[in-house]
């Protein structure tokens, strides 16, 4: 049986994929995804934050509307209400006041992409990364970008598994971990793919990183994630990716 390499293994670890120097034991492939950009230089592919956007931010506004409607009921009553009775009140106003915030950050804080460089020449991996608490929506939730040595990456099969009252829920992706230099003890770590190519992304950075372009099929026009649609209002207020200055031209150029 398999054991994990890396110190801590990811939460639902499945298996280890080959080492970044290792030729790729499956076919490299996007899925459904194409790159923002590839060339001899630099490869950038996207992530996003959820597999769809746009649809929290109506449970935020539900929600709201339907404690003030509730607050309002409550007070224009004009009998005794039992201490029972406003106990479950507040209870379910105290939910509401921070589930309401919850669903609409989780829609609207995340960039519109959160894309990957993986720039060749200077064997770096450049992360757009978002991080956050979901259970805290009132600290604030920042995109951090990080820069690693080609040599630091690994990656990761996860798979998890749980029971709803629909049925058996299963979720799985892969996750870059990033290791100590000489070492598998991991500093950080980070998504690659959620329910998308999985191990065939993780070919397809390999590929290009060892090989080149030259050796992965022509990719389909690159998507604009800027490009959204009028009726999507999360993606429409969400913030576009930025990065900073320095680290975006290092990661789109050679030394």
């Amino acid at each position: 049986m398999k054991k994990p390499r890396l110190v801590p293994p990811c939460s639902g670890w499945q298996e280890d994929l080959p080492h970044p120097d290792e030729v790729p034991i499956v076919m490299p492939a996007l899925g459904f995804d194409t790159p923002n950009h590839q060339d001899d230089v630099f490869l950038e592919l996207p992530r996003a934050s959820a597999l769809i956007r746009g649809l929290m931010i109506w449970f935020a506004l539900a929600m709201s509307i339907l404690m003030v409607v509730l607050s309002w009921l409550f007070f224009s009553i004009e009998q005794k209400l039992r201490f029972e009775i406003w106990t479950i009140f507040f209870c379910c106003l105290s939910v509401g006041v921070w589930s309401a915030p919850i669903f609409w950050k989780f829609d609207v804080s995340p960039p519109r992409d959160m894309p990957l460089r993986f720039n060749r020449t200077r064997q770096r991996l450049y992360a757009y990364n978002f991080n956050y608490r979901w259970w805290n929506p009132f600290e604030r939730w920042r995109v951090e970008p990080v820069a690693y040595d080609w040599s630091q990456v690994r990656a990761e099969r996860w798979l998890k598994r749980g029971a709803t009252a629909h049925g058996v829920v299963i979720k799985g992706g892969v996750v870059l971990s990033i290791v100590k230099p000489g070492t598998n003890e991991v500093i950080d770590r980070f998504p690659l793919t959620t329910m998308g190519a999985d191990e065939h992304a993780w070919a397809y950075i390999c590929t290009y990183m060892q090989q080149g372009p030259d050796a992965l099929p022509p990719p389909d026009p690159p998507k604009d994630h800027n490009d959204v649609s009028w009726c999507n209002i999360a993606m429409l207020l969400a913030p576009k990716v930025k990065w900073p200055a320095d680290m975006d031209l290092e990661s789109r150029t050679a030394p």
